[in-house]
């Protein structure tokens, strides 16, 4: 145990491995202003993409003089980023997580025999592809902890936490540091809920250190799923109450919230004052959306009553022109220049002009 001064961290790595605070393309441009030099690095994260995990690894050990410090609680793919580095501290009072690998699995359907044999070749695939996953970080581990492959694959499969004196022994951290104005984390509920969202495991630990009086009836239910996991390697339910959260999937809700889920507790979805704002602005934005292809469906309905009510009165006229009978003369004039001063009737100067308007439609380009 060592009591240290504050130190100076040129990395920040927070939140979710692969979001925007935890970037393999930022470690990689701040690890290349610092070429050569020392370089600390401050991890307090739950987890997230292997394969980001694995890229901050590689540059950590290409850099070649990384000392990582662990505060909080960090898990999975947060401990996997940090095998790169020389060197590893962690917080006295922060905790750590190793469990095998997941993916995210939804299949929703009819299917056939053919279908779901595809389905399961695909499972399959997908199984295997894990175990190849899980048996490399095992390796990973174990050469950092200078221990059998099998015995880190067997704690990866319990997928508890380890307190930090507990990750110090089995060898994931080379030193812990004690500070003294250091606190130890604290459970709340949203964190309880994103990491039973994501299926990381919940610690044993104090839940905003709420009296029984004051606990919601979230809180105890962690406290009650946190005791079955400090009696048992395995998470069982303690009685058939006992509900985990489920992950529901609304996809026009999803949506316009740009999430993938949401969660339901005990059949409820909480959604806070931003999200409902969202859902408003959308569902404010369809309204008026409908009612100008409303406001268009109607001008064109008019538009169209016009042009046939145009239509019909054309066409009477046409039916009363075609039923006047011929207009008739006394004598034949044989003179043609004579003939261009005779007056026309309406019929013949009707389709005199249909003529000469056909014409001149002709003879457009």
């Amino acid at each position: 145990m060592a009591t240290n001064t504050k130190t100076n961290y040129q990395l920040h790595l927070k939140g979710f491995v692969g979001g925007y605070d935890f970037d393999a393309d930022y470690v990689d441009y701040i690890l290349s202003k610092h070429e050569g030099k020392e370089v600390h690095v401050l991890i307090d994260s739950l987890g997230g993409r292997s394969n980001t995990a694995l890229s901050i690894f590689s540059a950590f050990k290409r850099h070649g003089n990384v000392n990582v410090h662990f505060v909080g609680m960090n898990a999975s793919a947060a401990t996997i980023a940090s095998l790169g580095a020389k060197h590893i501290t962690m917080d006295s009072s922060a905790m750590y997580l190793v469990h095998k690998c997941s993916v995210g699995f939804l299949e929703w359907g009819q299917m056939n025999s053919d279908d779901l044999q595809a389905l399961i070749d695909n499972i399959e695939h997908q199984k295997a592809d894990l175990d190849k996953l899980d048996a490399n970080i095992a390796q990973m581990y174990a050469t950092r902890c200078k221990k059998d492959k099998a015995d880190l694959l067997d704690l990866m499969k319990q997928g508890g936490w380890l307190t930090a004196q507990e990750a110090l022994a089995w060898g994931f951290v080379d030193e812990l540091t004690d500070y003294e104005d250091e606190d130890a984390p604290v459970l709340t509920d949203t964190m309880a809920s994103a990491m039973s969202a994501a299926g990381i495991p919940i610690p044993n630990m104090p839940t905003m250190h709420l009296t029984a009086q004051d606990q919601s009836a979230f809180a105890k239910f962690l406290n009650a799923l946190t005791q079955c996991f400090s009696n048992s390697k395995k998470p069982e339910l303690i009685n058939s109450q006992t509900v985990n959260p489920m992950k529901k999937i609304f996809t026009s809700i999803c949506a316009i919230l740009t999430c993938e889920h949401l969660l339901s507790q005990d059949g409820k979805i909480t959604l806070d004052d931003a999200q409902l704002d969202s859902i408003e602005s959308a569902i404010s934005a369809d309204k008026q959306t409908i009612n100008d292809l409303n406001a268009q469906i109607q001008t064109l309905k008019n538009e169209k009553q016009t042009l046939t009510e145009a239509n019909t009165q054309l066409q009477a006229e046409v039916n009363t022109l075609k039923k006047k009978p011929g207009d008739t003369t006394a004598h034949v004039v044989n003179d043609q220049h004579q003939q261009q001063n005779v007056e026309k009737t309406e019929a013949e100067l009707y389709f005199e002009s249909r003529a000469n308007a056909q014409s001149l439609f002709d003879a457009l380009p």
